[in-house]
């Protein structure tokens, strides 16, 4: 497919800055949509990107934004804990929010949406043997999963091509001050299914390029190879900071909206399973850079910070 002209929403959290690093110099015209934030600013400057600012929730910015777009990659969203903490934002930005993309791509003649789900809307599904398909119901637990199920609802009634891609588990590159304290709630003998941020980024472009994936739902997971119990996920990059695992009974034991999934059909429509898990765990040493060596210095508090989002561990 020839260049295509993008608004990317969310465009500068962790997804959509890998969207913007693997569609660079593939051709296609991007305008990023984001809320102003100092940060998103520091990112905007760094990726050369072309940057609207406003809010998903005001229809008006919404439109404006999508205005000679050919296609809409939709990321902005609250996730967990944030959708836990806050539901009434949650429902505001990310069903809200979708409403007013689709009212913007309805306006502007019918642009296609490639949008992004969640696995977690399979529900707790460790009892049952895995991988997670397409065939496996929506099972909403909590008002992240209700809101993305309505999103989905929303895209599917819509009349317009789109594509809706359910990541597995995406873990940012920039771990320091984001260490997500939901990791206590994953019970450690939890299956996950990992997924390189920038192969979700990759998938988000070539989903754009194609002509063979609309009118469908892909699950992205990073493969056999990304197939890991919440253990791996926990100790290996805590290693690799040099500040260790931490104590089992900091961790729940009530399973979560995590698994496995079947990414046969996703992998050959889209072809962007790259990395593995220990390609993620060096790429994050890697952007952590110098500051690795004072955490070890700093050892005992560092645990004890992190032991600090702990709802169950009493010392």
């Amino acid at each position: 497919m020839t260049g295509q002209r993008v608004l990317l929403t969310g465009a500068f959290g962790n997804v959509g800055q890998s969207v913007l690093r693997e569609i660079d110099g593939r051709g296609h015209d991007v305008r990023c949509f984001d809320v102003d934030r100092r940060a998103h600013r520091r990112a905007a400057a760094a990726s050369g990107a072309d940057a609207v600012w406003g809010d998903i929730r005001d229809a008006d910015q919404v439109a404006a934004a999508a205005a000679d777009r050919d296609v809409i990659i939709h990321l902005a969203a609250i996730i967990p804990p944030g959708s836990e903490k806050d539901p009434a934002l949650a429902e505001s930005v990310n069903v809200g929010g979708t409403a007013n993309v689709i009212a913007a791509a309805q306006r502007h003649g019918g642009l296609r949406i490639v949008h992004a789900s969640s696995l977690a809307l399979f529900g707790p599904t460790q009892h049952l043997p895995p991988p997670r398909t397409l065939a496996d119901p929506v099972n909403t637990t909590d008002v992240y999963t209700r809101t993305k199920a309505e999103c989905e609802r929303m895209l599917h009634e819509s009349g317009l091509d789109v594509a809706i891609l359910r990541f597995g588990a995406v873990l940012p590159l920039q771990v320091l001050g984001s260490i997500d304290p939901l990791m206590f709630e994953v019970p450690l003998t939890d299956r996950i299914e990992f997924v390189h941020t920038w192969d979700v980024g990759l998938a988000l472009v070539h989903a754009v390029e194609s002509d063979d994936i609309w009118g469908k739902t892909w699950l992205i997971g990073g493969g056999p190879r990304c197939q890991l119990y919440q253990r791996e996920i926990v100790a290996k990059p805590l290693d690799a900071l040099g500040i260790g695992m931490l104590p089992d009974e900091a961790f729940g034991h009530t399973p979560y909206h995590t698994d496995w999934l079947d990414t046969t059909d996703s992998e050959a429509a889209l072809r962007f399973q790259r990395y593995d898990f220990d390609d993620y765990v060096a790429h994050m040493v890697e952007a952590v850079g110098w500051r690795r060596h004072p955490i070890r210095l700093v050892r005992p508090l560092a645990r004890w910070w992190l032991l600090r989002g702990s709802p169950y561990y009493r010392s």
